[in-house]
């Protein structure tokens, strides 16, 4: 039987999802998931949740499916342990250093691929199931035909999206949001850019819209057929989403999979009745119903993209016009509510009128309260309404919201249902927290003498059309890299060019979504370019490790194989990889933190690049007649689409051409410029090449996360903690707290969860 699998922000729609019949939950604790704006769950809530749903035989699954920096892995560490020790039905993971620390000492816990892994393809499951992974949560960029042949070529456990908001860029590939402000959505910080207004540069003047927000995925209608083809887990999205939304939906798939059966055309019209209270965005099936991957490259974005559409969910309320503090009793209430629960959240709360909406919300009715800036999204349940002598209606609302942002109804009180409590009225006796062991030192394995001679010393140049690679000899790369994709794959396998380089010192450079309806091409394609003599590649899927080892050929991650961790070195090491591009939004930090002094060979440092911020897999419909477009700040971004799909850029690159030999004098000899998905230009290679060797800026670039990482609540409390510490120390307080650590061996994994091989 398929298992309904539902979302639980937080306890009340943990329990609707119970009440309305989930095999099972995922959600999130405090850190290490893709959901940190949402509520998430207490140390004891979780760990009196594991036992209530154990004994209600249901699973429950813990989502640890963000990228974690070399600094945070003393953290994670300590969290996979008590994971270890609480024991949820499983991991929902996207680093692939989790897999390697689990393999070393946690062999216990059941690891599922996040859609954050970008799987989507039999050759990526089956490495996958090869290191001990026991489910992959597949892209949502697939269509049925592609799921199916998964499932047949691996007999996976397969979890399938039917429900809920999509990304506009494919999963784990989105790098917007970071570009903006280092809030990265591959670190739960996502500001959602797809959901913005932008202008566009059209002809004849100047058009605007939600050219980006995609519509809301409803998959009812295929439960049936996604049955049939094997499917193991039906996963609803909506972890900051209202009970209500999670109750009805839960519902509504949960009659068709009990029901379709017996009456497949009356269980589905049910299932969509009960769906029909669902405030959210316009619906979509997305890659379902195409023929081939070209027609729905052609065709999905017309299904998915509704630039009429705003970027919140339910019916506008209006804007905050006003705000005052809420009263003291009502406050107080509160309080007294929250102590019974347990819940240590701090009440924050004040009242708000609203303004140009069509509909008055009142006590019971659940709404979203969205930041004008974007920065931040909070569903609230009205407790409280007054009208003053003036008839205007106040509300309560969550502390953090002012005049101007937006508001929106996402049920109404009689929607809303009360579900039997899940988790024990005293869960006082629930005390288990992570502890403080200490992480064992890993160490990246030393190059051996020859052991890179593919990859020398000196600069690597990216380009994605086969006239770039003569534009940029003038660079004198030691390594050229290609990009192949529907214009350079033809040149390459038909030998059109005669190219200015030896086969030894190109690189090919493969896209990092890789289609299960297209995998079996690339291999064969692989295989051809193998046999002319090609011997070196960059992986950017994990689809292209397990390919690429059925040859005896070099194979360098690329930027899209996350290495923000030694611990994700070390398992792409144990995967045949030897050297590395580092990933767009790294920092120096933590990049020096990564790779040692000794093992800086290995790492090849991005200098220069126009970054995709969006990668989607379909053409942008026709009526985007437009190039450029910028947002309300003014900054401005272009956008390409052609055959392989679309791509959003920046107009302003990516450069620290200037520090190249600051970071040579550090040890770092490897550097990456990526022209990828735009045009090298003479007067472009020549400003860089100055700003190389003069270590001048280049004007109106960007610094990415270079200098200040990643945005990180986390960081902020370090920060005060470390500021409390010195004021402590010079009031003459002192710590004798010892920071040695244990040491090891960088013992290669065997793959399968054992114990890695001396």
């Amino acid at each position: 039987m398929v298992e309904l699998l539902a979302p639980a922000g937080n306890i009340e729609s943990l329990e609707a999802a119970i009440g309305e019949g989930a095999d099972a939950v995922y959600l999130g604790l405090k850190s290490f998931n893709a959901r940190l704006r949402t509520t998430n769950f207490a140390w004891n809530q979780f760990e009196a949740a594991v036992e209530s749903l154990h004994r209600r035989n249901k699973k429950i699954y813990v989502t640890v499916n963000t990228v974690c920096e070399e600094r945070e892995t003393e953290r994670l560490y300590r969290f996979l342990s008590y994971l270890n020790n609480v024991g949820p039905d499983g991991l929902i993971i996207q680093d692939y250093g989790i897999i390697r620390m689990c393999q070393e000492f946690f062999p216990n816990l059941k690891l599922h691929a996040s859609t954050q892994m970008n799987v989507e393809s039999s050759n990526a499951v089956k490495l996958l199931q090869k290191n001990g992974l026991e489910r992959v949560v597949l892209a949502r960029e697939l269509g049925l035909e592609e799921i199916k042949k998964i499932k047949q070529e691996t007999g996976a456990e397969l979890e399938v999206f039917v429900h809920g908001a999509l990304c506009v860029s494919e999963s784990g590939l989105c790098l917007f949001s970071s570009f903006l402000g280092g809030k990265s959505a591959n670190r739960g910080m996502c500001t959602q850019a797809c959901r913005r207004f932008y202008s566009a540069d059209v002809p004849g003047g100047v058009s605007q819209g939600y050219y980006f927000s995609p519509c809301d995925l409803e998959l009812i209608s295929q439960v049936p057929d996604l049955v049939q083809a094997g499917v193991d887990s039906f996963k609803i999205e909506g972890r900051m989403k209202s009970a209500e939304y999670v109750g009805s939906v839960v519902a509504a798939y949960r009659y068709v999979i009990d029901h379709w059966q017996e009456d497949k055309k009356g269980a589905i019209a049910t299932g969509k009745r009960i769906l029909s209270s669902d405030f959210a965005r316009s619906k979509t099936t997305y890659w379902y119903g195409f023929e081939n991957e070209a027609e729905g490259i052609e065709n999905a974005g017309k299904k998915i993209l509704n630039p009429n559409q705003a970027g919140g969910t339910g019916i506008y309320l209006g804007k905050i016009a006003a705000t005052k503090p809420a009263d003291r009793a009502l406050i107080e209430a509160l309080k007294n509510k929250a102590a019974q629960e347990e819940d240590e959240k701090p009440i924050r709360i004040q009242m708000a009128m609203l303004k140009g909406g069509s509909y008055d919300p009142d006590p019971g009715d659940s709404i979203r309260l969205h930041k004008s800036d974007d920065t931040g999204r909070v569903s609230h349940k009205i407790k409280s309404v007054e009208v003053d002598d003036d008839g205007n209606r106040w509300m309560d609302i969550p502390g953090g919201f002012n005049v101007g942002d937006p508001v929106y109804l996402l049920q109404t009180k009689n929607m809303s249902k009360r579900y039997s409590r899940v988790l024990p009225n005293d869960i006082g006796s629930y005390r288990r927290q992570p502890g403080d062991e200490k992480l064992p030192v890993l160490d990246i394995t030393p190059v051996a003498n020859k052991e890179l001679a593919y990859c020398p010393d000196g600069l690597y140049v990216q380009v994605s059309s086969i006239a770039d690679v003569f534009t940029i000899q003038s660079l004198h790369p030691v390594r050229v890299i290609i990009e192949y994709n529907s214009e350079t794959r033809k040149d390459l396998l038909n030998h059109v060019t005669v190219l200015p380089f030896s086969k030894k010192q190109i690189f090919i450079s493969f896209d990092p979504f890789c289609a299960a309806s297209s995998e079996d091409a690339l291999a064969a394609e692989i295989e051809s370019l193998v046999k002319d003599g090609y011997m070196n590649f960059v992986a950017n899927n994990i689809a292209h490790i397990s390919i690429l080892n059925r040859f005896k050929v070099n194979i360098m991650a690329g930027p899209y194989l996350y290495t923000f961790n030694r611990w994700a070195v070390s398992w792409l090491e144990n995967q045949n990889i030897g050297s590395f591009i580092m990933p767009y939004e790294n920092s120096r930090r933590n990049l020096e933190s990564t790779f040692e002094l000794n093992v800086r060979a290995r790492a090849i440092v991005t200098v220069f690049a126009y970054p995709a911020l969006f990668r989607m897999r379909f053409k942008l419909p026709d009526d985007y007649d437009f190039t450029y477009f910028e947002d309300k700040e003014g900054s401005v971004f272009k956008v390409n689409s052609t055959p392989d799909g679309s791509f959003v850029m920046p107009e302003s690159p990516f450069s620290i051409v200037d520090k190249v030999n600051l970071l040579s004098s550090a040890g770092f000899k490897k550097f990456f410029i990526d022209f990828s998905k735009t045009k090298a230009t003479r007067n472009q290679i020549k400003a860089i090449t100055t700003s190389m060797l003069k270590a001048q800026v280049l004007p109106e670039v960007s610094r990415f996360n270079w200098k200040d990482g990643f945005y990180s609540p986390q960081q902020i409390e370090e920060y005060k903690a470390a500021n409390l510490r010195k004021v402590e120390q010079k009031s003459g307080g002192q710590s004798n707290k010892s920071f040695g650590r244990q040491k090891t061996n960088n013992r290669k994994s065997s793959g399968n969860g054992k114990k890695p091989r001396k």
